[in-house]
């Protein structure tokens, strides 16, 4: 019986993580090589790469994304634009930004609300799209639910689970849940966890778009494989994202 999705329905749901601060810009360039060969959504990469990552991405259907208050979330407001600012500049088509998670915590909603809305202001008068990082593992169920309802007001493109860089990563439950209470018009993408194909098909049955990820190559040859195409020889390293 053939596999119920093309091999693009699955690669465009992937964006290949280059975060890690410990990668070099060897390693960066063999991310971005590995990205372009399996034709994944797009690299989120570094932002001090980013202008380079656009460059090398350029007339192809990969995207380059990157991130805004990153890791933790607790830059000024006032920082977070000037990254979304230069990220753009930079030819940036995605900014994947981290909520203020102290804020949320305190259940300081207004600060919330205004701190995401800056980065998306700049990022849609330009354009280009947000995910807005909750960093779930930190969180309850009623701060990602009312985090789910301020991104819908504010029209954010997805929600997304977690950085890769906190307690945990993306979870079914926090998944499902965060489908449900947003908005048809905003996608949910998970990140953290998601690293074969198994979980990458479990995470789209419940209305996933975009999976963060540091194992593309052992997503994609396995899918290749069950769709009987040939596999992608590359020589680019599968560089660690998280």
């Amino acid at each position: 019986m053939s596999a119920p999705y093309q091999y693009l329905d699955i690669a465009k749901m992937i964006d290949h993580s280059l975060l890690n601060p410990t990668l070099t810009p060897d390693d960066l360039e063999a991310g971005l090589t590995l990205a372009l060969a399996y034709d994944v959504a797009s690299v989120c990469i570094l932002p001090y790469y980013l202008a380079r990552c656009a460059e090398r991405l350029a007339g192809s259907s990969v995207q380059p994304s990157t991130t805004i208050g990153f890791p933790h979330g607790g830059h000024t407001s006032e920082i977070k634009i000037a990254e979304a600012k230069r990220a753009v500049a930079d030819g940036c088509q995605e900014l994947d930004m981290v909520v203020n998670i102290s804020q949320v915590l305190g259940g300081k909603w207004a600060y919330v609300r205004d701190d995401i809305r800056g980065v998306i202001d700049v990022a849609h008068q330009a354009g280009r799209k947000v995910k807005v990082i909750f960093e779930n593992g930190y969180l309850q169920d009623d701060h990602k639910k009312r985090l789910c309802e301020i991104c819908g007001e504010l029209r954010a493109d997805w929600v997304k689970t977690s950085t890769g860089y906190g307690t945990g990563g993306a979870t079914l439950p926090d998944l499902t849940l965060m489908r449900q209470y947003s908005p048809p018009h905003v996608q949910v993408k998970a990140a953290g966890g998601v690293r074969d194909l198994e979980a990458l098909l479990a995470v789209r049955a419940v209305g996933v778009t975009r999976v963060g990820a540091s194992r593309t190559r052992e997503i994609l040859d396995p899918c290749r494989e069950q769709l009987g195409l040939e596999p992608i020889q590359v020589a680019a390293n599968d560089a660690a994202g998280y």
